[in-house]
């Protein structure tokens, strides 16, 4: 005869079955609120850093302006021909030797300012995964 279900083996069938354990609303609402301040202070990060980027390259062009100016009032005063050759080849490896620096300078600023805001990612992003971790190993 083919035994059926009862009772018991219904109970002990639901028992057995579990429910994956719901999130904890509250905390899950907390660690987006942190993922969105990370995001936030990223970005102030890498607006600050732009704004300093800008600045610098004001102040170089301000800079080249008034070395421009300075150069031409040097090469149209008297003078022999192969002493104003002499100045026109000093300055123009001193403006080379000095756009190389700023060139440096500025991709030093942009590193700087990228690497800033990618740790304050990088490390919320590692502690959201541990949140995750804590989260589930709560709900096991």
């Amino acid at each position: 005869m083919a035994q059926g279900f009862n009772t018991d083996d219904m109970m002990r069938m639901f028992a057995d079955f579990r429910l994956p354990g719901m999130p904890d609303m509250q905390a899950l609402a907390d660690a987006q609120k942190r993922n969105l301040e990370a995001l936030s202070n990223a970005n102030k990060l890498a607006l600050e850093g732009a704004q300093a980027v800008a600045r610098r390259n004001m102040e170089i062009i301000q800079q080249a302006m008034g070395e421009m100016t300075q150069a031409m009032q040097t090469l149209t005063a008297e003078g022999a021909p192969q002493d104003k050759m002499a100045q026109q080849t000093e300055m123009m490896k001193s403006a080379y030797e000095r756009a190389i620096a700023n060139m440096r300078e500025i991709a030093d600023l942009i590193q700087k300012s990228n690497g800033e805001a990618l740790q304050v990612l990088n490390r919320r992003f590692t502690e959201a995964m541990d949140e995750v971790k804590a989260m589930v190993a709560k709900g096991s």
